[in-house]
Order: C-alpha cells, then structure tokens, then sequence
C-alpha cells in the first residue's frame, strides 16, 4: 500500500508517517499544501491519499478540492480525509464523487490507533470509513427524508453504522445481534428506502449516500 500524506501541520504530519511506518505500510511521500500533494500524486501513484480539509494557503477547502483533483487525475485513488471537526458539507461534496475508496475522519481519531488503522485499510480496500460523530449528527438534522422516517430505531442504528463502513458481522458485534437480525434489518432499511436490487448498484452506498446527501440538500 503506496500512501501520500497532505497535513499543513507539521508534527501531525510527521506523527502520521512515523505510525504508518511502524505498521509496514509505505509512505512515499508527505506535503504540506495542495500543489505539492498533488505533484506527489502525479509523481508516486500512490494507492490511499491522507488529506486534511484545511490546508494553506486560505485554510478553507484545499485539502477537499485537491482530493477530488487527485481522484480525477488518479481514478481509483482512495481518499482517507481528515478534519478537525465535523464539516459536513465538505463530507457529502467528496462523497458526491463516488461512495467507494473514500473515509472521512476526525483527527481526534488517529490518536486511536486500531481504529485508524481499520479505517485507513477499509478505503484502502474498497470501503467507506465515515466518522461517527459525522453520522450522529448528520442522523440528528431536522427535516429528515420522508422515507428515512420509515425506518425503526434499530435499523437506523444498522444505518449509522454501515455509514461508518462496518459490515454486517461488525455491526452485529457493535450492537450485541445476530448477523441474520443485521442482515433482516438491512434489507428491510433497503425497502424502505425504495432501493431495489440492481446489477450497477451497491445498495449499502448508496443507502448511505442517499442520507448524506439528503441532508446536505436540505441543510
């Protein structure tokens, strides 16, 4: 796994590539503004790209703009995004591109190692990894979908969790249930949010996206 680090401070930077090498995991290359990710993109081919939300030289949106950059030039590139808080706007933009290869965390989370690290090789290998303090708030907005009022406690519960990338035997242990009753809930959050089974889409992204960007719309 070929990793590019984008982070303007300079000891998380470091901090990061330091755990990602302890791991055995390859770090080819760290920058500290958008120009230089995206000149490391285009000069390493990495396989996960690191990017934090604010990054010189406004602090505003670089670290999302190169990361849809960088996916352009790069199709297939996984997207782990990092910010300081939860900036959901900027969740639901990058997720617009495409449910697959992307993880959106706060970086409180990379001083909880196993969880990074689960994160950082779910995107790696094809997943999601949304933060679950993203979910939560992004399940607690008002004026909620009027089919995602259809669903029960629980498969809201189910919902959350598939938003954070679990899979069923995860969120079963997480919610101390069968993986049959997690799979019962799964389906039935599919019916009810009207997405029938097709040969081009994956219902859990797009279960997930649909919520998202749902909410963006609406907020």
């Amino acid at each position: 796994m070929r990793i590019v680090i984008a982070e303007d401070d300079a000891l998380l930077r470091e901090g990061l590539a330091l755990l990602l090498r302890a791991e055995s995991l390859d770090v080819v290359a760290t920058a500290e503004d958008a120009a230089t990710f995206l000149a490391a993109v285009d000069a390493y081919e990495p396989d996960v790209a690191i990017v934090d939300v604010r990054m010189p030289p406004t602090h505003t949106d670089e670290g999302i703009v190169a990361a849809v950059e960088a996916r352009r030039r790069r199709p297939g590139l996984a997207v782990l995004v990092l910010s300081a808080y939860v900036e959901q706007a900027f969740a639901t933009d990058l997720l617009a591109q495409g449910g697959a290869r992307l993880g959106y965390l706060l970086k409180e989370r990379v001083g909880r190692v196993e969880e990074f690290l689960a994160a950082l090789r779910r995107v790696a290998g094809g997943g999601t990894a949304i933060d679950p303090d993203v979910v939560a708030q992004l399940l607690t907005r008002t004026r909620p979908d009027a089919r995602l009022e259809r669903l029960s406690p629980r498969e809201r519960d189910v919902l959350a969790l598939m938003a954070e990338g679990l899979g069923n035997t995860a969120i079963a242990e997480r919610l101390f249930v069968t993986d049959g009753a997690v799979h019962k809930h799964i389906r039935s959050i599919f019916a009810k949010l009207d997405l029938a089974p097709t040969d081009r889409t994956d219902r859990r992204v797009a279960a997930v996206l649909h919520y998202l960007e749902d909410t963006a719309r609406r907020g």
